[in-house]
C-alpha cells in the first residue's frame, strides 16, 4: 500500500516520486495529455505498445494520485476523456527533459555499440 504524503520523510522525496511516476506507461501518458485532453483510443493509438487493460490502470493510478482528471459525459457510447490537472501539468518540463535525454541516450548507445546496448563487465 502506498505511503501517504505525510509519512514520507523528507530524504525520500526521490523514493515517493517514483512511487507516484514509476510505471512503464505513467511518464508516456502524461507527456501525451500535455498536449490537451485525450479520449481512452486516442491515447492507445499514440502509445501502440500498451494493452487496454494497463492503459486503465495507469490511469487510474494518475487519477488516484491527482495528476490527471476524467470526465465522463452521459452519453450512447460513453464517451470519456483525460486531461491534466494543475498537478500534472507543473510535470511537463520533468517529461520534456527525459524525452529529451531518452533520444539522446538511445543515439550515444547507436554511436558507441551499433548492435545495441553494450553487455554488463
Amino acid at each position: 500500500m502506498r505511503s501517504s504524503v505525510e509519512d514520507v520523510p523528507d530524504q525520500c522525496a526521490v523514493e515517493f516520486a517514483m512511487e507516484i511516476l514509476g510505471g512503464r506507461w505513467k511518464l508516456a501518458i502524461l507527456k501525451q495529455l500535455v498536449t490537451g485532453t485525450h479520449r481512452f483510443g486516442e491515447l492507445r493509438r499514440a502509445l501502440p505498445g500498451v494493452t487496454p487493460r494497463m492503459l486503465t490502470r495507469q490511469l487510474r493510478e494518475l487519477e488516484a494520485d491527482g495528476l490527471i482528471t476524467r470526465t465522463v459525459y452521459p452519453e450512447v457510447p460513453p464517451k470519456v476523456e483525460y486531461a491534466l490537472t494543475e498537478v500534472g501539468r507543473s510535470l511537463d518540463s520533468l517529461t520534456d527533459e527525459l524525452d529529451k535525454w531518452g533520444h539522446w541516450y538511445r543515439e550515444t548507445v547507436r554511436r558507441e555499440a551499433p548492435s545495441g546496448l553494450r553487455s554488463p563487465a
